[in-house]
């Protein structure tokens, strides 16, 4: 089963099945593949625990 993760901020639950259905539906037209066969999991990460370019997301934001 190809399987999609997502890293990112706490989403509400419907912005969480926008989200899956508009993943699902790319990586189906992309690659061929049957919708039903994709498994996704979506992680919240807190600023805290992200860096970009050696720095915490969290002290960008001050």
């Amino acid at each position: 089963m190809p399987t999609i993760f997502f890293y990112g901020p706490e989403l509400d639950a419907e912005k969480k099945r926008t989200l899956v259905k508009e993943f699902t539906r790319a990586a189906s037209v992309a690659t061929g593949i049957n919708e039903s066969a994709f498994v996704i999991y979506l992680q919240s990460t807190d600023h805290e625990h992200v860096a970009v370019g050696g720095h915490l997301l969290a002290d960008r934001k001050k």
